[in-house]
């Protein structure tokens, strides 16, 4: 699966799509589903947490493996996709729709730019 060109991208594999109303919506990348396995957990921060960039905010397990998930932008949380805790596997099957993570109200939402375009962030994937 190609990486929408539509979102931005962390080096840490999270991918953000900015809202219309403002939120910052934030999932992993098909890469890193891929990678991980068939999920089997999913611990999801708390609504109204606060992260710095590049914080550890959350933890993903699957059948080989348990990884965190990092803040991609500064902010809070303002939703949890409540789905992933009795169904992880949704992100294996649809990691840049139904599988998303976390929302965030941003401290700055500018921040979103200083994240990779698609094709930077497949090209990080080569080196």
């Amino acid at each position: 699966m190609s990486n929408p060109p539509s979102l931005k991208y962390a080096r840490t594999h999270e991918w953000v799509k900015l809202e219309e109303s403002g939120e910052v919506m934030v999932g992993i990348t098909d890469h890193a589903q891929d990678l991980l396995g068939d999920l089997v957990f999913a611990e999801l921060p708390e609504v109204g947490q606060r992260f710095s960039a590049k914080e550890e905010c959350m933890l993903l397990e699957s059948v080989k493996a348990a990884s965190d998930i990092y803040m991609p932008i500064s902010g809070e949380i303002s939703a949890i996709n409540t789905k992933l805790v009795d169904e992880p596997e949704i992100i294996n099957e649809d990691s840049f729709g139904e599988g998303w993570l976390f929302k965030i109200q941003p401290d700055n939402s500018s921040d979103i730019e200083s994240l990779l375009s698609a094709e930077a962030y497949e090209s990080s994937l080569d080196e």
